[in-house]
C-alpha cells in the first residue's frame, strides 16, 4: 500500500492538484485522498479505482499464470 500511496501521491503533486482538487475530480472525500496517501490498509477498491482513474494511471493484473487466463479467455486449448 506504501508504494500505490506514493505513486498517487506523486501523480498528483505533477499534475498540480491538492488533495480536496483530487477528490472532487474523482468524486470521492477529501479524507479517503488523505488517507490513500498515508497508506491506509483498508480502502474500498471502487475509491482506488476512481483516484487512479483520475490521475491517468492504469491497473494491470499480473501473475505467473496470466498469460494461461489470457489463453483461456481467448478460447483456446492449454
Amino acid at each position: 500500500m506504501k508504494e500505490i500511496a506514493s505513486i498517487i501521491r506523486f501523480h498528483r503533486k505533477r499534475a498540480g492538484l491538492s488533495q480536496k482538487q483530487l477528490a472532487t475530480l474523482a468524486g470521492i472525500g477529501k479524507t479517503a485522498v488523505f488517507d490513500i496517501e498515508k497508506g491506509k490498509q483498508a480502502i474500498r477498491l471502487n475509491t482506488l479505482t476512481a483516484i487512479l482513474a483520475a490521475l491517468n494511471i492504469e491497473m494491470e493484473p499480473k501473475s505467473p499464470l496470466m498469460s494461461e487466463w489470457i489463453a483461456q479467455s481467448n478460447g483456446e486449448q492449454q
